[in-house]
């Protein structure tokens, strides 16, 4: 049986970029995996968020993975900071890390720029943490986004340096996970990438949105005065509401629409209202066993604490390991 890791920061609800990049590939592998899907408390803590948000997120996001099909009867669903493991590992690994290239790193290089007054150490170090939450449990698998390769990479880099460096073979060097073998990356709603929390309120469709939200940021979404020539190629901001479509609507809803476009015949009106009806009718049924799960916190609870047990012994499994290969040895 192979293990697979993969999980999400709480920065607030999850959206559908989150559903297809990772969630719903992760709940083809929990059948038939040892699976670890985490909610990344301390990964948060690099944008210093407030207490009460921080733990109120966690709620959050425990609910709708929930929601989304993840069973804790065939997976380990838990909450990072529950397992102290991880925060040792980290220790550990950091001394393995070069200044070099963490400062490489795409993520890091990004968050300089944006964020000038806040650039900490958690920031340039994040890549080691991230391989951690893989390495810890031994993971051959990693259900990622294309955004997430160079830290797949990191990770299998500072899995390699390792081995290397105690002659052992400690570490798997874990590979990417899609269950189409082609990485998912959902474009967002303002043609500025992938979706994103970071991208605006507007550049995301959250599950916990109310219906009115969803129509309202689908009817807004970029688009331009439509094609002018037969059969041509879509302009970015077009073929990602069309991708948007392929994951919510029936394929024939697509062909039809894309035979519209082809012809000059479309109306960007009808188009979004239809992928606005299509995604409201996919998310409903998730909004509706996330506000049911959100409001039994005796059941949430229970879980996250059957999660860290297990996410514990086989952290702890790890780090045994480790602390005997580097030469911690108690004398007592």
């Amino acid at each position: 049986m192979k293990t697979v890791v993969s999980g999400v920061r709480p920065t607030g609800k999850l959206h559908l970029g989150n559903y297809f990049g990772a969630v719903k590939n992760f709940l083809h592998m929990q059948d038939a995996n040892n699976a670890f899907f985490f909610i990344a408390d301390i990964h948060s803590l690099t944008t210093h968020p407030i207490p009460e948000d921080l733990h109120s997120n966690v709620h959050q996001v425990l609910a709708e993975y929930l929601a989304m099909g993840l069973d804790p009867d065939k997976c380990t669903l838990f909450v990072q900071s529950d397992v102290p493991q991880i925060s040792e590992l980290y220790t550990y690994m950091n001394m393995n890390a070069y200044l070099g290239e963490l400062e490489r790193s795409a993520s890091f290089k990004d968050k300089v720029k944006t964020q000038r007054s806040n650039v900490n150490a958690g920031l340039l170090t994040y890549p080691v943490l991230m391989a951690v939450d893989i390495l810890i449990h031994k993971a051959d698998y990693v259900p990622v986004g294309k955004d997430q390769e160079q830290h797949l990479e990191m990770t299998r880099d500072f899995a390699k340096r390792f081995n290397h460096m105690y002659g052992v073979h400690c570490f798997k060097e874990p590979e990417a996970y899609s269950q189409t073998g082609k990485l998912v990356k959902v474009p967002g709603l303002t043609n500025n990438g992938k979706m994103s929390k970071s991208g605006g309120e507007g550049d995301a469709v959250f599950f916990d949105d109310d219906e009115k939200v969803t129509q309202k940021k689908i009817m807004r979404a970029v688009t331009d005065s439509g094609p002018t020539e037969m059969n041509q190629v879509k302009p970015d901001a077009i073929q990602n509401l069309f991708d948007i479509m392929a994951l919510v609507s029936d394929q024939s809803t697509v062909e039809h629409f894309d035979t519209l476009y082809n012809n000059c015949e479309i109306r960007y009106g009808d188009f979004k209202k239809q992928l606005a009806s299509d995604v409201r009718d996919f998310i409903a049924p998730i909004r509706e066993k996330i506000q049911d799960l959100k409001a039994d916190k005796t059941y949430l609870g229970s879980v996250a604490k059957a999660g860290a047990e297990k996410a514990q012994a086989s952290a702890e499994a790890t780090l045994k390991e480790v602390r005997e290969i580097i030469g911690f040895r108690r004398f007592y």
